[in-house]
Order: C-alpha cells, then structure tokens, then sequence
C-alpha cells in the first residue's frame, strides 16, 4: 500500500523534485545571472529553443517569408532551457516570465518585447497582415481556437507529457488523468476537423501555427513517443489535418529552428539566414 502524502500548513521547497527538468524548477522568478542577448542584424530577434512553443513561431516567421514578406526576416537564437539560459539578465529583460520564446522586434524607434507565444503569433500575423481574416466572424473564430490551445496545451504538456514521459516515477492516477484529458482533447479537434479542412474554417491561420506543434507532432508519433499509447488512428480527421501541415514547406523549415537533438539534418541550433535552413536540409537522406 502506497503512503498516502499529506500536504504541510505552509509549503516550503525542501529538495528537488526530480525529473529531467528539476535542476531549474524552482519557486521564484527573476534573473539568476547576468548575461546579455545577442542581436543579429534582422530587425526579429527570436529568443528559442525548438520544443512545441518554439516552433510556433519559427513556423510563423517561415510562413511569412514563404508568402513574400521580406521584413519576416530574422535571427533566431537558441535558449536553451536545460541550461537555465533562460534565467539569463538579458532574457528575462525581455520576458519576465523566463518562458521561451521572447521576441524583440527592432524595427521601431524603442524595441518592443513581445512572450507568450500566441502573443507573438498575433503580433506577426497583424504586423504583417497574413494569417489573421480581416473579417470580424471569421477573426473571431481563430482567436477561438488560439486561446483555446494557450489553455489546453499545458494539460498535455505539463500533464500528461511530464507525467508520462518525464517524471521520475509512473503512478497510475496522473497518467489516468492527464490521458483522458489529452484525449478529450483530441476529440475536439477530431470533430472540429471533420467538417472544415483547417482548425478554424476554410483558411490556413495562426490557429493552425499555433495547435499543430503541440497536437500535430503528438499524432505524428514526433512527441512523447505517445502515439500508440493514446490510439491517435482513432481521430482520422485530425490526422489529416497533420499530415498535410507537415508537408508545408515552412512547416519542415520552422521546426528544425533552434533545435540541437534528432538527426543531423534536423538541427538548425541558430538561424541568421536561409541558407542555415537550406543547408541542414540538404543532408535529410532523400
């Protein structure tokens, strides 16, 4: 029999609580050491690393440049998270919150800092006019769908992903529950996507930037290795929807962006120009 946990009066962080990301998790925000960022020469400056929340934006910004707009260009450095980059005086100057990813978009008189992915998604998409319907119903249901994944994300990521993938130990009531949810989840799309060929309707938008890294990859096999666990052959409408988003040519390039595990051909740890996208791409076996 298990020894069931009582919780103190007043919680205090006594030790660690294990797991892969233990080391940085701890209760109080702010820097916790000074370093400064880096500028490139772009007026974007992406401040990442490649996990789910990452690519949301590579992929924006690669979508940007795919459909003509020159002024999407950026640099893309790599925070890496596992190394408390994150925690750096410069990033946290951008980002008080020391969640990837931050941008900075330098183009005006005095920077403006923009965190929280789905922030910076709807940032891009009404500075650069793509992505985003001017038409107030059909904007509406993308901002539907955008807020939707900033709210459901955490429960697959830090609930069923950590507790399936990344905890220490494997206790049946977590992964029980977080399993459900994520596959309630899975549910809606499932359903929302049997009758419209993208997230939000008929158009290709930020909705669909946003939600793909996160539930695309997971039905894809390409996150938490949880694929068969969760049955996703059983949601055919949302695995459509995946498939054909991974085979857009700035999907393929957004993801690899500021990622440093996988093949070789899959790690582009900092972007300053296409060609760094090009290059790695030219040693995916064919």
């Amino acid at each position: 029999m298990v020894e069931q946990y009582t919780p103190p009066n007043v919680w205090t962080m006594d030790s660690e609580s294990g797991g892969k990301w233990a080391s940085i998790n701890r209760p109080d925000s702010g820097a916790r050491h000074q370093q400064a960022l880096a500028v490139g020469l772009h007026p974007l400056q992406l401040y990442s690393m490649g996990t789910p929340n990452g690519q949301k934006v590579t992929i924006m910004l690669e979508e940007l440049l795919a459909v003509g707009v020159k002024e999407a260009e950026y640099d893309a450095h790599l925070i890496n998270i596992g190394d408390a980059d994150q925690f750096s005086s410069g990033f946290v100057d951008i980002n008080p919150n020391s969640k990837i990813p931050a941008l900075q978009d330098r183009s005006t008189e005095t920077p403006i800092s923009i965190f929280e992915s789905g922030s910076i998604l709807f940032y891009l998409a009404e500075k650069f006019g793509h992505f985003l319907p001017k038409d107030f119903a059909a904007r509406t249901e993308v901002m539907n769908w955008l807020f939707w994944l900033q709210g459901s994300a955490p429960y697959l990521g830090g609930g069923f992903g950590h507790f399936y993938s990344y905890a220490p130990e494997k206790f049946e009531y977590p992964i029980n529950r977080f399993s459900m949810e994520t596959k309630r989840q899975l549910d809606v799309l499932d359903k929302q996507l049997a009758n419209h060929p993208f997230i939000a309707g008929s158009e290709y938008s930020i909705a669909d930037i946003a939600i793909w890294p996160w539930y695309g990859n997971l039905v894809l096999g390409s996150l938490y290795d949880a694929a068969d666990f969760l049955d996703v052959k059983s949601y055919p409408n949302l695995m459509r929807w995946a498939t054909q988003l991974a085979e857009r040519q700035a999907v393929k390039r957004g993801q690899i962006v500021n990622r440093t595990w996988g093949e070789e051909w899959e790690q582009v740890a900092e972007r300053h120009s296409a060609s760094d996208i090009d290059q790695a791409l030219a040693k995916q076996p064919s």
